[in-house]
């Protein structure tokens, strides 16, 4: 007997969608790092990330039952949290964003460039939230996650040209739309 812990992702998204709590809870454990750093490269805040995400499983719960390929469960659970993740950016106030710490920010870095490195970022996620969603994930399957093209087109449930296709796009739309920040 399989515990399900070794379980695969199939085999626990049908016990969840019968309403199994404790194998979503082994989806949501064995994804969940996963989608919340996803989710942090979307928004770039680590709050909106955890609720991004948590609003994402919230979803995935109760559309559990309507998932036709249970084994592409992880790319589905990460097409939830993009969308989670895109409404979060786009709900957020003016202001909401000089209140956030800086990612990645350095003691050493003058305000200045502290600044510039926030404004690019900011930039940066809108050109990714303005992305249709399949290139946004490729993009950030590839240049965040490091993914080949065949594991991306694995995970999407893709072929790799059309991985390809979709990464050629997305990347000339960010270089297109960050070209000032070169």
């Amino acid at each position: 007997m399989t515990t399900l812990g070794t379980a695969s992702d199939e085999l626990l998204a049908g016990r969840a969608a019968d309403g199994d709590t404790a194998a979503f809870a082994v989806l949501a454990r064995r994804h969940g790092p996963y989608l919340r750093a996803f989710a942090i490269r979307l928004t770039g805040s680590s709050a909106d990330a955890d609720d991004a995400v948590q609003e994402a499983l919230i979803s995935a719960w109760r559309a559990l039952p309507g998932l036709a390929d249970r084994s592409k469960v992880r790319s589905w659970l990460l097409s939830i949290v993009s969308r989670k993740a895109t409404d979060r950016i786009r709900a957020r106030r003016p202001s909401d964003e000089l209140d956030e710490e800086l990612p990645d920010s350095d003691d050493s870095n003058s305000p200045e460039e502290r600044a510039v490195a926030q404004s690019r970022l900011d930039a940066l996620a809108r050109v990714l939230a303005s992305l249709p969603e399949g290139q946004r994930q490729c993009w950030l399957l590839k240049e965040v996650g490091g993914y080949s093209y065949e594991e991306i087109a694995e995970e999407l449930g893709l072929t790799v040209a059309v991985v390809r296709g979709r990464l050629a796009r997305a990347r000339v739309t960010v270089i297109r739309e960050m070209e000032e920040w070169r």
